[in-house]
């Protein structure tokens, strides 16, 4: 920990001077930690002095706490962009008090700060900032181009030319004091392996990590997510689950597809990012009726491919009953359009320009709807705020086709598939690889 007052004195981080009486003091504590691999091995013990943040008073102490983070879609995206280009991505004063000229880690602002700082920082050595995710920051030099990504104080970084790579680690150092963890690894709980055949992704020790906290190590495997013969309805006469253990559960195992749209099968295959697939962007989206049993609404479901690499996908309750399968259908496919604007605007940042991007259908009525502004009886209680679709369809920026219901690869995420069809979409379809 002397080392760490050290630091701080030597980056002028605070001043010492007299307490001042009309203000509150705000303490500090160290933490200690120690840094993981992907193995679980040890690979760096921290000890760090942070503020008492929990101290501070809105207004008071602090106003804008708010900084950008990447989504874990950008970090699939940057991953699939790096297979794509074939480049490597590279973490004794009894009455004095100390007075902070600059942020320090457990203040509420210091997320902030941080971002704002290293935003300066990159924008006067070339870089632009992603028009889109504010996350993400490039620089060209002539042929070739760097990308780095921020997630609060990790950075992950790539280029087509490894000096460029040496440039920016350079660069970086001259200013901040950072640890250069080399080719990554493990970003966010997903462990990356960077093969010559492609980049794969995977949480092996998050799930390892999941079974045991959930006394799950025990239990035998499946071969399909869920039992096609599943009748799930409210046990108004059962016991009372813990609340809290129940939302834990789901909340991990919503991290969990992270990297799987498939959680119940080998999370090492996945998530796929080969180099030898094109780079077309394309989406599928898919629709149960009536799913629920409780309420009667349908399930919206929907995923998005660069070439063979799986990017962003959903699975999601509608907010309202659709009064048909046309309309469920409808609404679901308005909601992949909505990831699929947003993938192509992420894409500007990359240089690459996506235009009447195929979103797949297996619902020859929806198709037709986005084709044809007549109002008649399938659309006229559809909501005006899901018609955007037909709109954008319009303008030229996507374009639906039908495909059929055996390929349709949304399927996955609206409904209990057997484990023929489930193998089937993940494995012959080219999507995923289950070798």
């Amino acid at each position: 920990m002397q080392d760490e007052l050290v630091e701080f004195e030597r980056h002028k981080v605070w001043t010492l001077v007299p307490r001042p009486k009309d203000k509150s003091i705000i303490g500090t504590r160290c933490v200690y930690r120690n840094k993981m691999d992907e193995d679980g091995a040890v690979t760096r013990n921290k000890a760090r002095l942070v503020a008492q943040g929990f101290m501070q008073l809105e207004g008071l102490d602090y106003d804008e706490t708010f900084a950008p983070v990447a989504r874990l879609e950008a970090i699939r995206l940057f991953l699939a962009y790096a297979s794509f280009k074939n480049f490597t991505t590279k973490l004794d004063y009894p009455d004095h008090v100390y007075r902070l000229d600059k942020a320090v880690y457990g203040l509420k602002q210091a997320a902030r700060a941080w971002y704002d700082t290293l935003t300066k920082y990159l924008l006067h050595q070339g870089f632009r900032r992603g028009a889109i995710d504010n996350t993400l920051f490039i620089k060209e030099s002539g042929p070739d181009i760097i990308l780095a990504h921020v997630y609060v104080d990790d950075i992950i970084f790539g280029s087509t030319n490894a000096g460029l790579i040496k440039e920016f680690a350079d660069v970086m150092a001259q200013k901040f004091e950072m640890s250069m963890m080399g080719e990554l690894k493990f970003f966010l709980g997903l462990q990356v392996r960077q093969l010559p055949d492609g980049i794969f992704i995977n949480q092996g020790k998050y799930i390892v990590d999941l079974l045991k906290k959930f006394g799950l190590s025990d239990c035998s495997p499946s071969k399909a997510p869920m039992s096609t013969a599943h009748h799930l309805t409210a046990d108004t006469s059962g016991t009372d689950v813990n609340s809290t253990a129940y939302r834990a559960m789901i909340g991990s195992l919503l991290y969990l597809t992270a990297s799987c749209p498939d959680i119940m099968f080998a999370t090492s295959m996945c998530a796929r990012y080969p180099r030898d697939s094109p780079f077309e962007l394309i989406g599928y989206t898919d629709s149960d009726h009536a799913g629920c049993a409780i309420d009667r609404k349908s399930t919206s479901g929907g995923c998005q491919l660069l070439g063979n690499r799986l990017i962003s996908w959903s699975s999601k309750k509608q907010t309202s009953v659709a009064c048909s399968t046309t309309e469920a259908e409808y609404v679901a496919a308005g909601r992949c359009c909505a990831q699929v604007l947003w993938i192509q605007n992420q894409l500007l940042d990359y240089g690459l320009k996506f235009r009447k991007t195929p979103i797949c259908c297996d619902n020859t009525s929806s198709i037709l709807i986005t084709q044809n502004p007549v109002q008649h009886t399938k659309t006229k209680h559809i909501e005006i705020q899901h018609h955007f679709i037909r709109d954008i369809s319009q303008k030229g920026k996507v374009e639906l086709f039908y495909v059929p219901t055996t390929e349709q690869l949304a399927d996955l995420f609206t409904k209990a598939l057997d484990e023929k069809t489930v193998q089937y979409l993940i494995g012959e379809l080219g999507m995923l690889s289950m070798e």
